[in-house]
């Protein structure tokens, strides 16, 4: 008899590769940096779990493309968007664009040992060293313009406000730091993971364990909602790349940390399995089941099971993907809608393809799953 193990695993890895890859295979025509460093990094980690021959020419073919138009050859950094002649229409440079970067671009070089991309990710690491860090205060400023001066609207999308430092950015960075030590264990950018995991333990959370998402130059708090995706999201990451590291003293310093912003996190779980959004400034939820939350829900709990001892975790991580396998993953038409409105039915004004919805958190939370398991 199969076990519930043995039934996950199964799932999941049809999922990813009928649901998710094969998708994303037929998708032309990506626009942004986010995108696009995201597919990169997708299916360069989908070969390298898979070995699928199609998953790495895709890889190729998108990191080629992705070094051609994305990345600024006098400047250096890589543009937010570019138009579909191959010119940039949005020459700023974001902090989170830069991390996304390097996180493909290694990624892609673990599969290929491309000397190109490992060029190109530790050129963006001196970039953000040498033009984003803040060296007064600490920590990195969130957008620069394409000459790496003030800019004066530094938000990252509709939906954040404009600080000059973020939660999102500095996580998102600490994973593209993590990915590139892997393979390029320069002391440097060691140090610079251990700053970071030090911003996000000592500044960016809260006493009460939640992630505060906005910040001015000084690190003074700005306001904004709780934000249960990237509580849980967080928390694994956090862990993770503190295992990175490979010390034992900055993984027992992070741990307490990271076991608290996954009890966080867990404070938005709902009675059917699944992550409501956020809390809003105003006091009121965002009921939405946003996919890269269940995604993010997933593996945080399977990490608070793992490596915190919460037995619980794995029960919570198996109700969140039934949630996402019975309501989110679309069966006829490939991939997963963005998000379950709070009548149940599909959110289908948002694409399944676009600027910020990537094969990525789902792709990853496949991944984990499979690895946790192996």
């Amino acid at each position: 008899m199969k076990t519930r193990t043995d039934i996950l695993l199964q799932e999941v890895a049809d999922v990813l590769e009928h649901n998710i890859l094969d998708y994303w295979l037929d998708v032309r025509g990506l626009e942004g940096v986010i995108l696009n460093a995201r597919y990169v990094w997708a299916f360069s980690a989908a070969y390298s779990a898979l070995s699928r021959s199609e998953y790495l020419i895709a890889a190729r073919d998108a990191c080629d493309r992705f070094l051609v138009q994305y990345a600024d050859p006098v400047n250096g950094g890589v543009y937010w968007n570019v138009a579909p002649d191959g010119t940039p229409s949005d020459d700023k440079k974001q902090l989170y664009a830069q991390g996304f970067a390097i996180y493909g671009l290694s990624e892609y070089y673990k599969v290929t040992n491309s000397q190109a991309a490992l060029t190109a990710a530790t050129a963006l690491f001196r970039t953000v060293e040498t033009h984003f860090a803040d060296r007064e205060n600490g920590g990195y400023i969130e957008a620069l313009a394409r000459d790496f001066s003030p800019l004066e609207d530094m938000s990252l999308s509709a939906h954040d406000i404009n600080a000059d430092k973020t939660m999102n950015s500095h996580l998102h960075l600490l994973e593209a730091y993590a990915n590139l030590y892997g393979v390029w264990p320069d002391p440097s950018l060691k140090d610079a993971i251990v700053r970071l995991l030090d911003i996000i333990c000592m500044r960016v959370m809260a006493p009460d364990g939640h992630l505060q998402l906005y910040f001015r130059r000084d690190w003074s708090v700005l306001p904004g909602a709780v934000s249960y995706g990237h509580d849980i999201e967080t928390s694994w990451l956090l862990l993770e790349c503190a295992f990175a590291t490979r010390d034992i003293d900055v993984v027992s310093r992070v741990r307490p940390f990271a076991a608290a912003l996954g009890c966080a996190g867990n404070e938005g779980l709902m009675p059917d399995g699944s992550m409501r959004y956020e809390l809003l400034t105003d006091g009121t939820f965002d009921d939405s089941r946003q996919w890269w939350v269940q995604a993010e829900t997933v593996v945080g709990n399977l990490w608070l099971w793992k490596y915190h001892g919460d037995d619980a975790g794995a029960d919570r991580a198996l109700a969140c993907w039934a949630y996402i396998r019975d309501h989110l993953v679309d069966r006829r038409g490939g991939e997963w809608y963005w998000a379950i409105l709070p009548d149940g039915s599909p959110d289908l004004s948002q694409p399944k393809a676009g600027f910020w919805k990537c094969p990525y958190h789902n792709t990853r939370m496949c991944l984990e799953v499979l690895k946790i398991f192996e």
